[in-house]
């Protein structure tokens, strides 16, 4: 079976047990605050958006980040491969006009060129090949428009062994670990879209198992906070957030 395919039903199972207990308002978990300062970007850069953008999230998972991107945008478009995952969100946002929900591989994005103002990603980039989705994105993306992602980087060898030994456990697919982005990738994007913004995140956050049982959560958040600010070491970051800006023709 390829990846893909264990990916999809691994979703699936996840969703339709949500489905099945009636749980749907009780997706996604709250993260310890030393990892939040990734995510408040995401959203202050969606924020800078506008209202009136027509937005479109791929790889939405159950909508652990949708409910805020509809109350910032009054048109958001939700895709994921897994279809369970897809009538989970159907389900918990049925009450906004603006907001539609379709079955689709990000891959292959089933929109026309340039039908979006913004294509945003939290996590997703991994579940799908790099520069299938990257080009995909880039086309859907109306000329001046704007790709906003966070996720997690690859090039600190820990962050590496961790996500392998899940692999082995079998939580993840082999090919997650390979397209997990590096800063590589973030290289690549903007030199396809010829203008991006990227913040890192994190670079001390392997030390976190051990500092936690030692500092509270605020007073780790603060020094995590300060290390990325003073020393901005992007190699052993652990997260990553980029706005991407899709050059407008000349």
């Amino acid at each position: 079976m390829i990846d893909k395919e264990i990916e999809k039903l691994r979703y699936n199972a996840r969703a339709k047990f949500i489905l099945d207990a009636d749980n749907s308002d009780r997706v996604g978990s709250q993260l310890p605050k030393y990892l939040n300062t990734p995510y408040e970007f995401y959203f202050t850069f969606l924020r800078k958006m506008g209202g009136s953008s027509k937005l479109l999230e791929i790889g939405a998972g159950m909508g652990e980040n949708t409910r805020i991107l509809l109350d910032i945008s009054s048109k958001v478009h939700v895709t994921d491969i897994s279809p369970e995952s897809i009538n989970v969100m159907r389900k918990r946002f049925s009450s906004y006009e603006g907001f539609s929900a379709e079955v689709a591989d990000m891959e292959k994005l089933p929109f026309d060129d340039e039908s979006f103002d913004v294509v945003c990603s939290a996590g997703s980039l991994s579940y799908g090949d790099n520069n299938v989705v990257m080009n995909e994105i880039y086309r859907v993306l109306k000329q001046g428009g704007v790709m906003i992602a966070v996720d997690s980087l690859n090039n600190n060898p820990i962050y590496r062994f961790n996500r392998y030994t899940h692999y082995l456990k079998g939580d993840r697919s082999k090919s997650t670990l390979v397209r997990m982005p590096t800063i590589g990738l973030i290289e690549q994007y903007t030199e396809k879209f010829g203008h991006a913004e990227v913040g890192f995140f994190g670079a001390i956050t392997w030390t976190f198992p051990l500092l936690s049982k030692l500092l509270s959560e605020d007073v780790l958040a603060k020094f995590s906070n300060w290390v990325d600010i003073k020393f901005n070491i992007k190699k052993s970051a652990f997260k990553f957030v980029m706005l991407a800006v899709k050059k407008k023709k000349c």
